[in-house]
């Protein structure tokens, strides 16, 4: 029996007022490299995983249309851009992605120089490596040379999106050059499944973590990207056939609980929630846009009901991995501690939202 269209509902209600909720409690010390305190837990901190967040919240709204979630999502830029934008990384970007989703929707002319001001520097000023693509710069760290599948998600969709949006389409061209050059790198051809990073220094996979999370960005962010953006049909096609690769995999994978392990292929490393709402989230959407077959939409669906068994009272994502840097070993990824956070709220609302589109006339899952 699938999930209930009344019991989703709720549990989208309770993720909002758990993302909104979160506070640094000090567990984490890590200053930025400008001396600043880094903050990646607190709602109200410009930061990747509060970026995933909104973006969470804006598809939700967009969704729902609720005005309250509108008016909590403008708040939030306001007052942080009021308050000044830290200096340009791949991290940093990743709240330009609501935002442009946002704009795209409303056309508040508030928002677009800063969108506009933050893309072109985005294509003049990051970091690249050979063949172009986008360093992974963070606020804590300098990785010369270094290619991540987490940056797909928090650069290449902000410049898809904006791209399509304000009809520069040499933003989504660069996008698509992205996608591109990081499935060469780090989608591996022997499982279909990606590879955390590369570097050009050495050319490697460092520990060849076939990293759940790291998945789940690149099969929520083809997913996302498609519905962003105009892409070049060759593009579109090519990226497609690697995404089903990769779910080919993934569906082998999925653990009897419906969940996929922090090392995806490691059965002694532990079921992690964020991964498995995006996979679900990807594998549902895919389903319903007629790339995936129904094995992915009855995978989503188990991946969904697990996602929800793991929303706690208060709203919070529970058995989530904290933000994880590249391993140089296996056992790295697994020791990495849990602990809620905006993308384990985000990636949850998304396969939540995704989940009510599946639901059918009798409120169970179609």
């Amino acid at each position: 029996m699938g999930p209930d269209g009344r019991d989703i509902r709720n549990g989208l209600d309770r993720l909002v007022a758990g993302t909104t909720g979160l506070k640094h409690d000090g567990r984490f010390h890590e200053p930025n490299l400008d001396g600043t305190a880094g903050d990646y837990i607190s709602f109200d901190s410009w930061e990747w995983p509060q970026g995933v967040g909104l973006y969470g919240l804006i598809k939700l709204w967009l969704f729902t249309g609720q005005d309250d979630l509108r008016r909590l999502i403008e708040a939030w830029y306001r007052d942080r851009i009021e308050a000044g934008l830290p200096q340009l990384n791949v991290n940093t970007t990743a709240p330009m992605l609501g935002l442009s989703v946002l704009w795209a929707k409303t056309r508040d002319p508030r928002w677009q120089p800063i969108l506009n001001d933050w893309a072109n520097r985005v294509v003049s000023d990051l970091g690249r490596t050979p063949e172009g693509g986008f360093e992974h710069h963070v606020s804590d760290k300098v990785n010369n040379n270094e290619l991540w599948d987490d940056t797909l998600y928090m650069v290449a969709l902000f410049l898809a999106s904006y791209g399509q949006a304000s009809g520069r389409r040499e933003l989504v061209d660069e996008a698509s050059r992205q996608f591109l050059v990081h499935a060469r790198y780090l989608a591996d051809t022997h499982t279909g499944l990606w590879f955390h990073g590369w570097t050009f220094e050495g050319r490697h996979n460092f520990a060849q973590a076939r990293w759940a999370r790291g998945n789940a960005w690149i099969t929520a962010g083809m997913l996302d990207l498609f519905d962003l953006a105009d892409v070049a049909k060759p593009v579109k096609d090519f990226l497609q056939g690697v995404l089903v690769a990769q779910v080919d995999a993934l569906l082998a994978l999925q653990a009897p609980s419906g969940a996929w392990r922090t090392l995806l292929d490691d059965p002694t490393s532990y079921e992690e929630i964020s991964a498995t709402a995006g996979i679900g989230y990807g594998l549902l959407k895919g389903y319903r846009l007629g790339i995936g077959t129904p094995g992915w939409h009855a995978a989503g669906l188990k991946a969904l009901r697990l996602v929800m068994d793991n929303i706690d009272e208060t709203g919070t994502v529970l058995n989530v991995s904290y933000g994880t840097r590249m391993g140089h070993d296996l056992q790295f990824y697994k020791d990495i501690p849990i602990q809620p956070t905006g993308y384990g709220q985000a990636l949850a609302i998304l396969c939540l939202s995704e989940g009510l589109q599946h639901v059918g006339t009798k409120g169970q899952a179609a």
